[in-house]
């Protein structure tokens, strides 16, 4: 992920604040996480802790007119440690999605 910085000026009354902001490309960039999987392919351990309940499941498949087509398997899971993430298998990775 690229990260830029820009100074914003405003002219409050009687003075001038100048800010510098942090501007990335994406707020909520899904991060690389390691997920065991079991014979059908659904995650049995995030980031070594087991998965003990499966929520929601569910296929996203966008962008399909452009050269580089979104296909994700998405899962809404519950860790043993109480834990509700959300983790999804992209071109053969697993990925951890903030919510």
């Amino acid at each position: 992920m690229e990260t830029r910085f820009s100074r914003v000026s405003t002219l409050a009354p009687h003075m001038l604040v100048s800010l510098e902001v942090c501007v990335s490309q994406s707020v909520y960039s899904p991060q690389p996480v390691r997920v065991a999987t079991g014979a059908a392919g659904e995650p049995a351990a995030v980031a070594s802790v087991a998965v003990e309940a499966v929520r929601e499941e569910w296929l996203v498949e966008d962008r399909w007119w452009t050269p580089r087509p979104l296909k994700r398997r998405y899962f809404e899971l519950v860790l043993a440690d109480g834990r509700n993430v959300v983790v999804f298998r992209e071109d053969g990775r697993w990925l951890l999605q903030r919510a």
